[in-house]
């Protein structure tokens, strides 16, 4: 058995229907994917996990599905227009653009969100000691680094041909800004007491300079996002009660403790005072990486806002009779990422009768089809009562009708998607009223009765 990497995770992916690349028929986009059938459940049902545990279970927090489109004053508070960017150097001979931080990590140095001072005399060193070279062609020809800005650029009600400063309006690179400017509609129409959250979940954009690594780092992607809105005083302890929250909901979806750590910033932003991520060992990609950032942003956020736009944004505390504007703690996570994550921990390929069988052993809840339909034979007789249980079964479940080929490559088939149970419908089932019932896992086999299937996989299935 070979050993994953991010090459194999690409291909089972795209043959399986779970990602595609972009207008592949045009020959591709970079740093764009679509997600296929299985990949689209997959991923739902991620979201939805995520959902659940956030809102439904909680009284705290509440939804929101903001816009993508802001007012463009919004980047302005937020310094996005001012400081969002990474440092780009290009190779002058091949044109290949790299992120300079990237590059200077390969050599031991830490340079993610240093100056571009900082960054070029770094650049400069390894430029006299021979080491600084194109990562396509291998040229020593390299500029020096400069800002490039990762907003996306479009326009609302102006002419396509007249793009100027005036007129632009971004594609917004983080959902959270959505969140700071419908806090006062919130508060207004809800009326919750403090503290309290805003959670949602919706696509970002960002203008790699090099978007890599599958779907792990891409120019279009969707984030989950929670803004807790509380009282500096409390920030300690509701800061410690989210992170406990948050790991245990990895450990709750079958990720191993032993997969998972805390890393903490030592460098933080002018406005927070702690910074944790989660970061998820990935085989395709050789090491720990971020998939979760844990934040305590303070009330910066709230205090740019209502400058720029001249809102009030405060907040009366009857309780301890005080008005202030409330700081802030977050949780943010990217959805596409923990995709990748599910996978590159649910893809098994082990040997079976001198076969090797590829099987993605997901968490039932999160598996994209929860219970196949596998009629023995084509013949009328089985496919009119597989049909009837296949009908009855997916009104409650996300089930998959299949007839085709073999038992065994039927089966093969839907531990590759990582479907948890099949149930095959053979001639003995028109005579005992009963079906074979296969899991994905053990690939133990059990007779169970028809008319006791609902009850059977909602006690397998449901929470």
């Amino acid at each position: 058995m070979s050993e994953l990497n991010m090459e194999t995770i690409a291909s089972f992916c795209k043959t399986r229907g779970f990602v595609y690349p972009s207008s592949e028929i045009y020959g591709g986009l970079g740093g764009v994917y679509d997600y296929g059938h299985y990949g689209i459940l997959l991923k739902n049902n991620i979201r939805d996990a995520w959902w659940k545990h956030m809102v439904q279970l909680r009284d705290d927090v509440v939804g929101l599905d903001s816009a993508i489109f802001m007012h463009p004053r919004t980047w302005e508070a937020s310094g996005h227009i001012d400081s969002f960017d990474d440092p780009q150097i290009d190779c002058r001979k091949c044109k290949a653009r790299m992120r300079a931080d990237h590059v200077l990590e390969e050599f031991g140095v830490v340079a993610d969100k240093m100056p571009i001072d900082f960054i070029n005399a770094e650049l400069d060193k390894l430029r006299e000691a021979k080491k600084l070279k194109c990562l396509s062609c291998g040229s020593n020809d390299i500029t020096p680094a400069k800002r490039f800005s990762l907003m996306v650029k479009s326009n609302l009600g102006s002419p396509t041909d007249v793009l100027s400063e005036e007129n632009v309006i971004y594609l917004r690179p983080e959902t959270c800004g959505g969140i700071y400017l419908e806090y006062k509609n919130t508060m207004d129409s809800l009326h919750p007491t403090l503290p309290f959250g805003i959670a949602q979940v919706g696509k970002a954009f960002r203008n790699e300079i090099i978007a890599r690594q599958f779907v792990f780092r891409t120019r279009e992607f969707e984030q989950m996002e929670m803004q807790y809105f509380l009282h500096p005083s409390e920030m300690e302890t509701r800061f410690e009660e989210w992170k406990s929250a948050r790991w245990a909901w990895y450990l709750e979806y079958g990720i191993p403790e032993e997969k998972i750590r805390w890393y903490k910033h030592a460098k933080l932003a002018h406005y927070a005072s702690a910074a944790f991520d989660v970061e998820f060992n990935f085989a395709c990609i050789n090491g720990f990486k971020e998939v979760e950032g844990v934040h305590a942003r303070g009330n910066w956020d709230l205090s740019r806002h209502a400058e720029f736009s001249g809102a009030d944004l405060t907040y009366f505390d009857q309780a301890r009779n005080e008005r202030y504007i409330p700081h802030i703690m977050e949780t943010s996570v990217g959805l596409t990422r923990l995709f990748l994550m599910f996978i590159d921990n649910a893809y098994i390929e082990e040997i079976v009768n001198d076969e090797t069988r590829v099987v993605l052993k997901l968490d039932k809840r999160l598996a994209p089809v929860k219970i196949a339909i596998l009629p023995l034979s084509k013949k009328e007789a089985l496919s009119g009562i597989s049909q009837e249980i296949y009908k009855t079964l997916r009104q409650t479940w996300m089930c998959e009708y299949d007839e085709t080929q073999s038992i065994g490559k039927r089966y093969r088939r839907q531990d590759e998607i990582g479907t948890p149970y099949c149930v095959t419908i053979d001639f003995d089932s028109l005579e005992d009223k009963a079906v074979t019932i296969r899991d994905r896992d053990t690939m133990k086999q059990e007779r169970v009765a028809t008319d006791d299937l609902v009850k059977y996989f909602m006690e397998k299935l449901n929470d």
